[in-house]
């Protein structure tokens, strides 16, 4: 039996690298929210306003339900509550790279 082992659960269960990396950005940026309630003590329903949502929406985001949310929808929560989103792009480790690659041929097969 081969151990896999992996850089973030995103790596585990998704099946490819960029829906991994998608989800990695995405729960980033669930967390700060999240942080930001928190350290404010805000209800749902202030964090809505300062969000510019609904309170359903803050709901979900606090139950973490990432499938619901967009990147962009998720960094204009971010910036409306006075964060900043900050990016680094680099280059993906070598093993990382061959994971990209292999899931690239086999949508190649498929199709």
């Amino acid at each position: 039996m081969t151990i896999q082992r992996f850089a973030s659960v995103w790596d585990a269960i998704e099946d490819t690298p960029e829906e991994a990396e998608n989800m990695k950005i995405r729960s980033m940026l669930m967390k700060a929210l999240k942080e930001r309630i928190e350290s404010q003590h805000l209800t749902q329903a202030s964090a809505a306003k300062m969000f510019r949502v609904t309170q359903p929406r803050v709901s979900d985001l606090l139950r973490g339900k990432s499938n619901l949310f967009a990147i962009d929808a998720l960094v204009n929560m971010a910036a409306a509550s006075g964060l900043v989103v900050e990016l680094r792009v680099k280059k993906a480790p070598v093993a990382r790279r061959r994971l990209a690659t292999k899931a690239r041929s086999a949508v190649a097969t498929d199709a």
